[in-house]
């Protein structure tokens, strides 16, 4: 895994990489040889340039820079265009498919299952998006998902992969709308079904909806809030699809990372 290299005390200039999604917001600092110098994730809540300074100041102080100097800016997300920073824009899909290959240089499918939607994008040897997928018209499929079966459970999402580990029984949820859906929790908890088993039914429904998006052919990557902070998730996603899955260092920072190595590359052109 590629590593920050916090420069403490010193004078640095950078390069910077802000992927204002809906929930949450993503910066990355790379210096002039694309190495990285830190990263920050901060909750975007109602005011995305605001959540855009929080993280980019929370991964300068992370660096230990003194005084930095950020030499280009590339914004991507949902909230790209609400940057209060003199930035080059590009599209969240270029920006994962560039983040992805930086870590696997070889063509691929990348799967990102972000907060809000879950994109399926084809990346061909050379690095170039050959085609995508994206689903932002219902909550199922994606991080939001979870985050509302949780709220269902009354249990912390952060508990939720030690929690399905403990399953012992596969069940499944009939419906792939998140409203039905926690109905349908709802009377499986009347109906006294282990929780650890609810759990690991809500993964095994993120995963259905995915595969439902597109074919995942060849070598398949996943990023996005989802793969850092559920291991399981990505055992069962392997499972259901008979091979294994590359996660990408600081997999939530795809977006980012691909962002800011735009900004080293001096990417201008609008919303490509």
């Amino acid at each position: 895994m590629e590593k920050a290299r916090p420069v403490r005390g010193r004078r640095a200039e950078f390069f910077a990489g802000i992927d204002i999604g809906s929930s949450t917001t993503k910066a990355v600092l790379l210096d002039v040889r694309s190495k990285l110098l830190a990263s920050a994730v901060v909750r975007s809540g109602v005011d995305f340039g605001s959540a855009a300074r929080r993280a980019l100041r929370k991964a300068e102080a992370a660096a230990g820079l003194a005084a930095p100097r950020c030499r280009g800016l590339t914004a991507t997300g949902y909230g790209r265009h609400n940057t209060p920073f003199e930035a080059s824009v590009v599209t969240e899909i270029s920006c994962h498919a560039r983040g992805s290959y930086h870590h696997f240089p070889k063509a691929h499918t990348l799967v990102d299952i972000g907060g809000q939607d879950s994109k399926v994008v084809k990346v061909d040897a050379q690095g170039r998006r050959t085609d995508f997928k994206l689903n932002r018209k219902c909550a199922a499929g994606t991080g939001a998902f979870l985050e509302e079966i949780a709220h269902r459970l009354r249990i912390s999402l952060g508990r939720f992969d030690a929690l399905a580990r403990k399953s012992r029984k596969d069940i499944e949820l009939g419906s792939y709308c998140t409203v039905f859906t926690a109905t349908e929790i709802l009377a499986r908890v009347r109906q006294n079904t282990a929780v650890a088993d609810i759990i690991k039914a809500a993964y095994s429904s993120v995963i259905k909806r995915v595969l439902e998006m597109d074919p995942l052919d060849g070598e398949i990557v996943l990023s996005g809030g989802v793969a850092a902070h559920h291991p399981f998730f990505i055992s069962l996603f392997e499972i259901a699809i008979g091979r294994r899955i590359f996660i990408p260092p600081l997999p939530q920072l795809t977006g980012a990372w691909g962002a800011a190595l735009f900004a080293v590359e001096g990417r201008r052109g609008g919303d490509a």
